[in-house]
């Protein structure tokens, strides 16, 4: 269920941090991601950004990934 506080982690700002609540994506993507520690329930924080829809860096534990803007688009997580 979408609510406001649940936004797509390409949305926030360096330094904010959430709980991840949804992978909108097929089982590819998601086998993907969670192989990368990125699943529901993980608290992500996203590190960097580049201009125009570039790659989106993000801390996950103790390792920081890089992922695309698509893909984090598609990447829901719940603030605070």
């Amino acid at each position: 269920m979408l609510d406001r506080r649940h936004v797509p982690l390409s949305r926030l700002e360096a330094g904010q941090s959430g709980k991840v609540v949804e992978i909108q994506g097929g089982q590819g993507m998601i086998n993907r991601l969670s192989a990368l520690g990125i699943r529901p329930g993980k608290r992500v924080t996203k590190v960097s950004s580049m201009f125009m829809r570039g790659p989106v860096t993000i801390q996950v534990g103790n390792a920081q990934v890089a992922i695309g803007f698509g893909m984090a688009k598609r990447i829901l997580v719940e603030l605070g």
